[in-house]
């Protein structure tokens, strides 16, 4: 008995310790986000799955948020593009404090995106057309807009203007960011004031609004594009739809302020999905840049516009109006007098 409990039970005891050590050093190896839940129906999805299938559900069709590299990746030719150096701006100029200090949210949203701010600035080419993209990034403090964000903007719309290429922002924010006060407020005007250059320079301006679009951010440039896309199910509004309903006290519209209500409302041009956007930008961006007509404008002969006229076509038109003259008896820029 002395044998057993002095020397084979330490062993196994031993053995058994020296295992769970192993498979609890294994499990801290193993990254904790290789599956994902979809947040409107629930479903996991292995990461590298979600990944192939641009961030959209397997199973439902919903849009999650997608990092910004990811997404420039996605729009330009051969996902090659280059970022721009954005000028600094002073970091937490109010010193502001909550339950933290602005200066340490701000060092803790760097080190979680690797980025220095809510938005990046890339310009490249997309479907063989030279264009600026500023996209943002929701992870950094909720995309909040501060004055790093508005310089961002102003950035890319000079760069849009200095190279006489389209503007495409993709805001995806919860609107401007209080820790910077009215200062935040300010970049309101500034970003208006930007895009506002790229359209007197005759260049497209084009919004992609993706979840969600909120507050300043709808206010200012989100809203002003030539022409608005939106991704499937995006909430898009300024106030939250919570703070609406105990404003006017009644109950909105099921699907209120997402993407395809607005559509339906005219506030929203297309919604599309996500693996169609990029061949959707390259068309909408082939029709508003090459403007001339596809071949040379003819004016017609009087003779051919008579044929035209009187149904002498291989019966394509409408047989001969006895009440209409010739139009060989007169100009062919004027009318006949009553």
């Amino acid at each position: 008995m002395n044998w057993l409990t002095n020397f084979v039970r330490p062993k196994i005891q031993k053995l058994r310790n020296k295992k769970g050590a192993s498979a609890a050093a294994a499990m801290k190896e193993v990254p904790d986000n290789l599956w994902l839940q979809c947040t409107k129906c629930g479903e996991m999805m292995f990461h590298r799955e979600l990944e192939k299938n641009l961030r959209v559900c397997t199973h439902c069709g919903h849009h999650l948020r997608m990092p910004v590299r990811d997404r420039l990746r996605m729009l330009f030719d051969n996902g090659a593009w280059t970022e721009i150096e954005l000028q600094p701006v002073t970091v937490d100029p109010l010193k502001f404090k909550d339950t933290k200090r602005y200066a340490d949210r701000l060092k803790a949203a760097q080190a979680k995106t690797g980025l220095k701010d809510a938005v990046v600035v890339g310009h490249g080419a997309m479907g063989g057309l030279g264009v600026v993209i500023a996209a943002f990034e929701f992870d950094f403090m909720g995309g909040s807009m501060g004055a790093a964000v508005g310089e961002a903007i102003v950035a890319a719309a000079e760069l849009a203007v200095l190279q006489e290429a389209p503007l495409i922002v993709i805001p995806s924010s919860g609107g401007a960011r209080m820790q910077e006060g009215i200062l935040s407020l300010m970049q309101m005007a500034r970003t208006t004031v930007a895009v506002n250059k790229v359209r007197e320079k005759g260049l497209p301006y084009i919004v992609i609004l993706t979840d969600p679009t909120t507050g300043g951010v709808t206010a200012s440039f989100a809203m002003l594009g030539d022409i608005a896309v939106a991704e499937p199910g995006a909430i898009i509004g300024f106030a939250g739809a919570r703070v609406i309903e105990q404003t006017i006290r009644e109950k909105l519209p099921e699907g209120f302020q997402r993407s395809e209500y607005l559509m339906e409302h005219g506030m929203v041009d297309l919604v599309v999905p996500r693996h169609e956007l990029r061949a959707q930008l390259v068309q909408l961006l082939g029709l508003l840049l090459h403007t001339n007509p596809a071949a040379d404008v003819v004016n017609l002969p009087p003779s051919a516009r008579r044929k035209k006229r009187h149904g002498e076509e291989g019966g394509r038109f409408a047989p001969p109006d006895p009440t209409v003259p010739d139009a060989d008896h007169y100009d062919s820029d004027t009318p006949p007098a009553e």
